[in-house]
């Protein structure tokens, strides 16, 4: 028991030196506020200041970067070519050059099939949602954000799913609740995508859910 206690002291005691090193529990707060929060000006002065820390390792700064980039695309006031200036200066690499053209050319909001972001939902449910869930305030703002595959499964279990964007294949349509889902994704899968279909597992009786991929991601993949 004393030696599990040991190793479990000694797991945490290096967790908590490298997160206070890379800055990452600032770093993890501005991703969330990126992705959840709509407030463009607050979230740039933030990246930029993060992406010049000398803390913040360099895939923490490119990936807020990304982030930005495809969050705030369309805005008026958008950054990104200072934001990649700054990170030249920094000295990053080629390969992590790459990568953020590669981000904004296959995942940019023309290339987008959904509303990754909610951007484009303008019903009176989903406002009244937003509303209230700023009324309220957020209970961890490090788990603010869900993977857009939780509403996907949770609309198409609901039998919600719009026909346009989700076509069947063949001839019959999706009349009665389905009782098994299995979700494939072609390029990957991330740990919240794993953990939202759990917890769908768990607080829907009688419905089973799969989830698979080519491979499972994580913050440097």
């Amino acid at each position: 028991m004393s030696g599990a206690v040991a190793k479990h002291v000694t797991v945490v005691g290096e967790l908590s030196r490298l997160v206070s090193k890379y800055n990452l529990m600032e770093v993890s707060e501005v991703e969330q506020d990126l992705v959840c929060q709509s407030d463009h000006n607050e979230a740039l002065k933030r990246i930029r200041a993060l992406i010049m820390n000398e803390k913040v390792r360099e895939i923490d700064a490119c990936r807020l970067v990304a982030l930005y980039g495809l969050r705030h695309e369309k805005h008026s006031n958008n950054d990104y070519v200072g934001l990649l200036q700054t990170l030249n200066k920094r000295g990053i690499s080629e390969k992590n050059k790459g990568m953020l053209r590669s981000i904004m050319d296959f995942g940019g909001s023309r290339m987008r099939g959904s509303d990754l972001f909610g951007q484009k939902a303008k019903g009176a449910i989903t406002m009244t949602k937003k509303f209230f869930q700023g009324m309220k305030g957020v209970e961890n703002i490090y788990t603010q954000h869900t993977p857009l595959l939780q509403e996907t499964v949770d609309q198409l279990v609901k039998g919600k799913l719009k026909e346009a964007a989700f076509p069947y294949l063949g001839t019959k349509q999706l009349r009665d609740r389905p009782q098994d889902v299995v979700v494939f994704m072609v390029g990957g899968i991330t740990y919240e995508e794993a953990f939202a279909v759990y917890t769908l597992n768990k607080t829907t009786p009688g419905v089973r859910i799969v989830l698979a991929g080519t491979c499972i991601h994580n913050s440097t993949s």
